[in-house]
């Protein structure tokens, strides 16, 4: 499959299952008809080319597979067809038009909060992402059976929860797009640094929850949208630098900037910018900021840690969190000295989620190494080494052991 062709079919997909659920009010039947009408077009948009309204394309195949099935499985949904029938359409889906907030409706109900995480995830990479069950198994590392399970299931999750094709409205508005963005940002994370396997990045994964966060923008551009989207831009703006040609770590102070994709950055940083000015200071907009200052050094030893150190204060204020203590302590260390950043590291230990992860190990072993304590960075490095699953940090880690024993 071509470049331009994957595109073509990872854009409209979304926007047709939308269409849809706008109209039928059946996430579960529309969904399955859509992902049918993906595989029809896979095949002749192939041969033939992508036609010149693709999502009208899809709607229609996929109201046929929808009608066909209806036709076979259900007397009720048969005598409604038929009325539907006789009625005029109510919209031509050759002449669709995106309502702006399908996108934004369509996130919602996939992370809608009677679902796991893992549910979230799977079914907003195949019904917002547009991917098969199969990619979604390979984009997750789990099998193809258990994504199928875990769709299935949030789908059926979905419809006894009695979910509606809706914005909510006022607070609860907030709360169902924090969650979003959430799920959003897990999905990033995983392709930024996988949690387990050979490489050490899945750039086709974070590169997709790039894509669905630039279309949830278009659509629902909040300040703190726009903080993600830009977060996600100038994070993955460094992607060719962060390994070598066999695929090994490279950490950011020994990464060629030169690689580091410049137009990207100075868009992520505009965006940064304008998510502070835009409204309320949240989470994503701190963490842009953060991303934006180390964007702009040309060196590790060139950038303004004293800002960055400041933005940590002003985040954990926001949005307290061990993950955001970790950030912070290696600001301070570069502002204060190791020992100050090993003493935050060191509250950390007790933390049910981080005190034994090996990011909390690796870090603390940096620490110790800057302080000229070997013994104790080895100590770490072994812990963290026993604790990663990714095999590029994995190796990482040992050549840190090694330069400690050289």
């Amino acid at each position: 499959m071509t470049d331009g062709l994957e595109a073509a079919i990872r854009a409209a997909a979304p926007r047709a299952l939308a269409a849809l659920v706008r109209r039928y009010d059946a996430f579960d039947q529309c969904e399955d008809a859509v992902q049918e009408a993906l595989l029809e077009a896979f095949v002749q948009w192939r041969g033939n080319g992508v036609p010149e309204q693709p999502i009208g394309w899809l709607i229609s195949v996929a109201t046929r597979r929808l009608m066909d099935g209806w036709r076979r499985d259900n007397a009720r949904r048969r005598r409604e067809l038929n009325d539907f029938l006789r009625s005029p359409a109510e919209e031509d889906p050759e002449d669709y038009r995106e309502d702006a907030d399908d996108t934004v409706r369509l996130l919602v109900l996939c992370c809608h909060p009677a679902l796991t995480p893992a549910s979230q995830v799977a079914l907003t990479l195949r019904s917002v992402g547009g991917l098969t069950t199969a990619e979604v198994a390979a984009a997750l590392l789990v099998g193809e059976a258990t994504v199928a399970q875990r769709i299935s299931r949030a789908k059926r999750l979905i419809q006894d929860a009695g979910a509606r094709f809706e914005l909510p409205t006022g607070e609860e508005y907030g709360v169902r797009l924090r969650a979003v963005l959430h799920v959003l940002y897990l999905i990033f994370n995983e392709g930024h640094t996988a949690s387990a396997g050979d490489d050490l990045q899945r750039v086709d994964l974070a590169a997709e929850a790039l894509r669905i966060t630039r279309l949830l923008h278009q659509a629902a551009g909040s300040s703190e949208v726009t903080g993600l989207l830009a977060l996600m831009i100038l994070t993955h703006a460094r992607r060719d630098a962060r390994t070598g040609p066999g695929g090994d770590l490279i950490p950011a102070d020994r990464q060629d900037r030169t690689r580091w994709y410049a137009d990207e950055i100075a868009e992520g940083t505009r965006l940064a910018e304008d998510a502070l000015r835009s409204g309320p200071v949240g989470a994503y907009q701190l963490e842009a900021a953060i991303a934006a200052v180390h964007s702009e050094a040309d060196s590790v030893e060139g950038t303004d840690w004293e800002q960055i150190a400041g933005l940590y204060r002003i985040l954990a204020q926001v949005d307290p969190g061990p993950m955001v203590t970790l950030g912070s302590a290696v600001a301070v260390a570069m502002t204060e000295g190791p020992q100050a950043g090993i003493a935050i590291v060191d509250g950390l230990a007790g933390d049910k989620h981080l005190g034994d992860h090996h990011r909390r190990l690796s870090v603390l072993a940096h620490l110790h190494e800057l302080a000229d304590r070997p013994d104790l960075a080895r100590e770490n490095y072994l812990a963290a080494l026993d604790r990663t699953r990714n095999t590029a940090e994995q190796n990482y880690l040992r050549e840190r052991l090694a330069r400690l024993t050289d």
